[in-house]
């Protein structure tokens, strides 16, 4: 087979054959397969086998693999140069869009990754306040900066390591880590670590231990307490954002952040990043403050096509209201699969968003998330994915659907789930 043959030549020049964990399949046991094309809704392998994606390369992919709008706009960017290291006005476009469409984004800078977005987003909040103490949450993934790779999510759950080796100790005591969803713990927080604390980072809708919701008063609390004590909170919405709303999930929750990082759909698919906020913070960044920052391929004109084109094109066609109904059908079928199983299973959606955790529920944060059976996920996963249904092979990560996905293929993956339930 010629995944197989691919995976042994990986393995001798690239850590564990992958370029990034959660794809060595090490959490649903088999071996990952390699991908030759994508297309809408749809992958194929290198060995001509095809399924329905519903990882969506961990959620850029909102309107499908490969649209023609986004593959017409970075080829046209492409035949005009691949980057400048100069500014370029997709940048400009790009930033005002973001400004548009997330109000509490003053001014923002781009980046390549997520990973620089959060870590960026550290640093100018310690500079901003002059504190160095961080308070993120047990499970919130946030890219693999060392401060913040404490109680992770992710990759760093699912090989059940969910911190670091190679993490500074004096990092880590820079760091207060916490149970989501528990406000009175925040405050307690905040209380012991009187004018100490920088920054609370979070994601606001955890997408990294699963897909779980905050409480109603959890969010509003977060920013009582950081607006109380003067510390900035910082949404982590690399993945929510512009998926679960055109404003992102400040816009679902009217929680309005101090600084927020994105990645993911504004790249169309590209290496991409952002951070942004209050002007008054972001201008402490270099040129105009003491705070460095700098990348070779910041707002890199491919990226910037990319995304621009996504996100007009999503917005044109209302991709949301799209999302939403195929989402509620998916989570229909989804749930009668499930109440006809004698498996205890909590499923949870937002949108395009989902997730089948095989623990009762209620699921809340990660202490419970981790309650979920993770053999019994493998088998649902390998169940799915030999009737063509390809999920996220970890029970710790978030299903994304597309505008490409259609009824049809949404009935399709319904039928999938219940057989593979059945076998259980």
């Amino acid at each position: 087979m010629k995944s197989s043959q691919f995976l042994a030549r990986a393995r001798k020049r690239i850590p564990g054959g992958v370029n990034s964990p959660v794809r060595a399949f090490r959490n649903v046991g088999g071996e990952p397969f390699f991908i030759a094309r994508a297309e809408g809704a749809k992958i194929w392998d290198l060995d001509g086998n095809e399924y329905l994606d519903y990882v969506g390369s961990w959620g850029p992919a909102i309107l499908g693999h490969a649209p023609k709008v986004v593959v017409d706009a970075v080829r046209d960017a492409a035949a005009r140069g691949l980057s400048f290291g100069i500014p370029n006005p997709l940048e400009v476009e790009m930033a005002e869009l973001i400004c548009e469409w997330m109000p509490s984004i003053e001014k923002v800078r781009m980046v390549n990754s997520g990973t620089e977005a959060t870590m960026s987003c550290v640093r100018l909040a310690r500079a901003f306040t002059r504190r160095d103490k961080i308070v993120k949450f047990d499970g919130c993934y946030h890219g693999h900066v060392d401060a913040l790779l404490v109680k992770a999510g992710s990759g760093a759950l699912t090989h059940g390591q969910p911190s670091s080796a190679g993490v500074p100790q004096a990092f880590v005591d820079l760091t207060i880590s916490l149970p989501f969803n528990n406000a009175e713990v925040v405050r307690k927080a905040f209380r012991e670590n009187n004018s100490e604390i920088a920054a609370v980072i979070v994601e606001p809708i955890p997408a990294n231990a699963g897909l779980y919701f905050p409480e109603e008063n959890f969010l509003p609390v977060l920013r009582e307490e950081c607006e109380r004590n003067g510390a900035l909170l910082i949404f982590d919405e690399v993945i929510t954002g512009f998926r679960v709303a055109r404003g992102g999930a400040q816009e679902v929750f009217g929680i309005k952040p101090d600084l927020s990082a994105l990645g993911k759909i504004i790249g169309g698919g590209l290496a991409v990043g952002a951070f942004g906020g209050r002007a008054e913070i972001m201008d402490q960044l270099s040129p105009n403050g003491p705070v460095y920052q700098a990348g070779t391929l910041s707002g890199n004109p491919l990226a910037m096509a990319a995304g621009l084109a996504q996100l007009r094109e999503l917005d044109r066609i209302n991709g949301w209201k799209l999302l939403e109904e195929l989402g509620a059908q998916y989570e229909k079928l989804a749930r009668d699969a499930i109440n006809n199983s004698n498996i205890d299973i909590t499923f949870h959606r937002l949108g395009s968003m989902f997730c089948v955790f095989f623990a009762a529920g209620p699921i809340v944060d990660l202490a419970s998330a981790q309650r979920s059976d993770l053999k019994m996920f493998a088998k649902f996963f390998h169940g799915c994915l030999k009737r063509g249904v390809c999920f996220a092979p970890s029970q710790f990560e978030s299903g994304f659907i597309s505008t490409s996905h259609t009824p049809h293929d949404i009935e399709a993956t319904g039928a999938a789930v219940r057989e593979a339930l059945a076998e259980l």
